[in-house]
């Protein structure tokens, strides 16, 4: 009898970490995950803050943005990120066991590598935008304290958004579990695609992140999303998701409202800015020395701060 898995949203993102912290085997690829984090966000960034100048910070705003309702209940789903990609380690390792332990250890490992690769952007130019003052949810409070705001370029939303939801994809192929996971495939992908909303709708990015950051992922893992993926992601994007049987859209989306509050002409004016963003950024990358060249080239074209 084949066994059948509920939804990941359903697992406890604890169970994940804990587990890795006290198995042997795992502990030593969280401990240089959570390092690398540590250094390549929030270390850079205050150090930027209390050492202001020394590294340039641009403004990546975009007149779009102006057509992207302000929307506070998002940020549920915007501070949800590393439960996000924490669930999937526990749905793994509570379902399989011990089979999980190697892919769940190069998780952590890749985790960690994508936080240092976006930072050879961010050790160069950095990038913010213009964001209201809001505390009006706790989640706000949170960023406005601990957030300095000025590493948009690329967006670690995003990128880790989407490492998530192809590395689930590809865990359950390294598993064989492939078709038995259809349901939590889709279910992870809409994950990606609610924090990408989110971002936006919270304003705490620009529509000119999210293709700044899917050149990025195709950069760092084309084998698991190459152009033709970073394509579909953006045509999915501002999109009703397809029907499931899983209680996605229940636990994520109680309070959020639904995506159908924009014009579709703006919608598809926005993605169509997004893809030509996207494929002008690949187009440069064939004639740079250094894949980050480009996204440094746009960022020197936009106002200083």
């Amino acid at each position: 009898m084949i066994k059948s898995y509920n939804s990941v949203y359903n697992e406890n993102s604890w169970y994940g970490f804990l587990k890795a912290f006290f198995t042997p085997s795992l502990r030593p690829a969280l401990k240089k995950c959570a390092k690398l984090i540590f250094f390549n966000f929030f270390l850079r960034q205050y150090h930027a803050v209390f050492f202001a100048g020394r590294i340039p910070v641009n403004k990546v705003d975009h007149p779009l943005d102006e057509k992207l309702p302000f929307v506070p209940s998002w940020i549920t789903i915007y501070i949800d990120f590393v439960h996000y990609w924490l669930r999937m380690l526990s749905f793994f390792l509570r379902n399989y066991k011990r089979k999980a332990h190697i892919p769940v250890y190069d998780f952590f490992i890749s985790m960690g590598k994508l936080y240092a690769y976006a930072a050879r952007v961010y050790r160069l130019n950095l990038s913010t935008t213009k964001r209201p003052f809001y505390i009006g949810l706790p989640g706000f409070i949170l960023i406005q304290i601990f957030d300095p705001h000025l590493m948009c370029i690329p967006s670690l939303h995003v990128m880790v958004a989407i490492h998530t939801y192809t590395m689930f994809a590809n865990i359950a192929k390294v598993l064989g579990e492939e078709d038995k996971l259809k349901e939590q495939i889709l279910e992870m992908k809409q994950g990606a695609l609610a924090i990408c909303h989110a971002i936006l709708y919270i304003k705490q990015h620009s529509v000119n992140c999210i293709p700044a950051s899917l050149y990025t992922m195709t950069c760092y893992r084309s084998d698991l999303f190459p152009p033709e993926e970073a394509r579909e992601f953006t045509e999915q994007l501002f999109s009703c998701p397809p029907s499931s049987s899983l209680s996605f859209n229940r636990r994520i989306h109680p309070s959020a409202a639904p995506l159908t509050f924009i014009p579709d002409a703006d919608k598809q004016e926005i993605k169509t800015h997004i893809l030509n963003l996207y494929n002008l950024f690949m187009v440069k990358k064939e004639t740079s020395q250094f894949w980050y060249d480009p996204l440094l080239e746009f960022l020197k074209g936009l106002p200083r701060q």
